[in-house]
């Protein structure tokens, strides 16, 4: 694996102030070898999601927690989710200052969390709505974020003034099979897939065109939307699927359903079931070695590159 750097992307632009931030920050290490390491983890709650802030990396899972990378290692912040009631997350992401960790998941949860103040505001149900949501994208700075969350029922839901009541709007993309990941690389442009093998695109947040994915055979997990001609996609059976604007290329990596992925300036990563790591050199797909079994569901890069998943597992690139 390379010596990465974080993302040049509108995602890296706010996870840069984090990079600092965490640069010092360096968890209890549980392997000593360099590359993949496991790292103390406070929780034994899968973990589904991890994102870089402004005060460094945040990681979610069941149950509602909220976790927070620090130079003592990772600690809970938040049991519980949003409402208190225990309810899983299932996806998080950033608002392009750095300062506020949206995340959602299940009954409905939505919940924005000010890395700063340490202040959690709950938007759980907008329009009464207590389906599963899978994932949520956000664009724009605390406060006046745009708010894009995939729900489990085959609707976007997604809102243009800070998930405030009342702002909330939803549209059904495709055929109405769960929406499983979303991404956004500009304000209101970006990509999701969905159950039935569809990766849809919009550049106003609300109308979804789609674009892919015929004869694909797999279930698609893990979006990277990094432009109208560049997409990167997961899925079941070790598939990635990049996307160029003109064709769509798949790659087999072997077995494992691979969760999420990244990629930019050639350089990539992508995780699965078994503790499965696959490292992109910009030409082909080379599987890493990691300290563990455990299926991962989710990886951000930065520095250092990190992924979560069941069992409260963390590992980090050193």
């Amino acid at each position: 694996m390379s010596d990465r750097t974080t993302r040049v992307t509108r995602r890296t632009v706010l996870k840069t102030a984090g990079v600092a931030a965490t640069a010092a920050a360096v968890p209890t290490v549980l392997a000593s070898e360099s590359g993949w390491t496991s790292v103390a983890s406070p929780t034994g709650n899968t973990l589904y999601d991890v994102e870089y802030t402004a005060e460094g990396a945040y990681a979610v899972g069941a149950g509602g927690l909220v976790l927070e990378r620090t130079s003592k290692g990772w600690r809970k912040v938040l049991d519980g989710g949003p409402t208190g009631n225990g309810n899983s997350l299932y996806g998080a992401d950033v608002t392009d200052d750095g300062q506020r960790l949206w995340f959602a998941g299940s009954s409905g949860a939505i919940g924005a969390y000010d890395v700063q103040t340490g202040n959690l505001e709950n938007y759980s149900a907008p329009m009464d709505v207590t389906n599963n949501f899978n994932d949520i994208a956000v664009t724009g700075r605390a406060g006046e974020a745009n708010v894009y969350v995939a729900g489990d029922s085959g609707k976007m839901y997604y809102s243009f003034e800070n998930g405030e009541e009342g702002s909330w709007e939803y549209v059904t993309p495709a055929s109405g099979s769960n929406i499983n990941a979303v991404d956004f690389y500009d304000e209101k442009s970006g990509h999701i897939v969905d159950g039935n093998k569809t990766v849809l695109h919009t550049q106003d947040g609300a109308t979804w065109n789609k674009i892919g994915l015929a004869d694909a055979n797999v279930n698609f997990y893990g979006v990277d939307s990094d432009g109208p001609d560049d997409v990167w996609v997961s899925g079941g059976g070790g598939m990635v699927f990049h996307w160029d604007g003109v064709e769509w290329t798949p790659t087999d990596t072997g077995d494992a359903g691979l969760r999420d992925l990244e990629v930019a300036d050639g350089e990539g990563l992508t995780v699965g079931g078994g503790g499965e790591v696959y490292d992109y050199d910009g030409s082909k797909w080379t599987a890493d070695a990691t300290p563990t079994g455990q299926n991962l569901k989710a990886l951000v890069q930065g520095d250092p590159p990190i992924a979560v998943g069941a069992g409260g597992t963390i590992v980090e690139y050193r």
